[in-house]
């Protein structure tokens, strides 16, 4: 009797692992984030009425933020540079919803002048009355090698991804506190916890990001109503590399390259508002291979240097060849 009930239990064991690896196998985001997907809070009924802030709101995921948001009942304050493309989305997201022109406040920002953001913080509280949720999406990457780039770049991806994000949250955060409630999400990166190649700067700026708001977290216990979130896609389908830092401030990226291999800008974003639905304080968000990256560096830190040294000689060597850093991994690399 006890042999069977140890057969039973150990075939029910196997079957259990086999079915968690063939999930892996085709899963587009942690185990906690798609477990909030299939029996979790849905944004629909979450999000709906609450006021929220989008950084960088002009185009990518930002953009996608602002329509998926605006079908869920949100209201929404757009941020970035360009005011005509902030009016464009306004646009958009009318065009996709029952919002009014009322519920969308096009609030034109730049990261770099931080002097400006309490000024900006008062009008969008103004405006609504209150700040429900701040997405923190502004910022541009980089597609140079060290040797190359001026230190210039590097101080302006500091500047913009960190310290602008920085300045944003402590504008906004006093809001919540006083309020008791909110939540503020901010878009990292997988090299937000896994260095890579020709983005050296980006992923300082991003490993920054992540002591800062891990840290932030841990301050705020005493407000239990208040989410602090990261978020850290891989490669998503965007406008991120056609406005990447080189190795000078004015010098454009030559070619973006194929983007179809990576994951839709709609899929990432529709993960992303599962997540703040259900409070989850860390996302991975990105199709195979590149979700594994997130498991072994989180779980197997020396086999994932290897693997990392092995793909990041590759990336090196197709980006001197003139090929596009994300796609060479699935590129042969050009021959003389």
């Amino acid at each position: 009797m006890d042999c069977c009930i140890v057969t039973a239990l150990g075939s029910f064991a196997s079957l259990y692992a086999l079915l968690h690896f063939l999930c892996f196998i085709f899963a587009d985001a942690d185990f906690t984030l798609l477990w909030s997907r299939l029996f979790g809070h849905r944004p629909e009924s979450k999000l709906k009425g609450l006021v929220v802030w989008i950084t960088g709101a002009s185009s990518g995921i930002g953009e996608e933020l602002a329509y998926q948001l605006a079908k869920c009942g949100s209201r929404l304050i757009l941020s970035a540079r360009r005011e005509d493309e902030l009016n464009r989305v306004k646009r958009g997201c009318l065009e996709r919803s029952n919002l009014q022109d009322a519920d969308v406040l096009v609030l034109p920002l730049d990261l770099l002048e931080r002097t400006s953001h309490e000024e900006k913080t008062k009008v969008a509280i103004q405006f609504f009355g209150h700040i429900d949720v701040l997405i923190n999406n502004g910022g541009r990457s980089q597609r140079s090698l060290c040797l190359e780039t001026s230190f210039d770049v590097y101080q302006a991806l500091m500047e913009l991804n960190f310290l602008g994000t920085v300045s944003i949250t402590k504008q906004v955060l006093p809001h919540m506190t006083q309020r008791g409630s909110g939540s503020i999400v901010t878009v990292s990166s997988l090299v937000g916890i896994a260095g890579a190649p020709l983005a050296t700067g980006y992923s300082a700026s991003k490993h920054a990001l992540q002591g800062f708001f891990n840290s932030l977290r841990t301050e705020l216990t005493e407000f239990p109503n208040i989410l602090i979130s990261t978020v850290l896609p891989g490669p998503v389908q965007s406008q991120i590399v056609q406005n990447a830092f080189t190795e000078e401030l004015t010098r454009p990226v030559a070619a973006a390259g194929n983007q179809e291999h990576k994951m839709a800008t709609s899929r990432c974003v529709r993960l992303i508002l599962v997540g703040i639905a259900n409070n989850v304080k860390e996302m991975w968000i990105a199709k195979q291979p590149f979700l594994l990256f997130y498991y072994t560096w989180q779980y197997a830190p020396t086999f994932a240097w290897f693997i990392t040294n092995l793909l990041g000689r590759k990336r090196v060597q197709h980006f001197k060849a003139g090929l596009d850093a994300d796609s060479a991994y699935f590129t042969k690399p050009k021959t003389s």
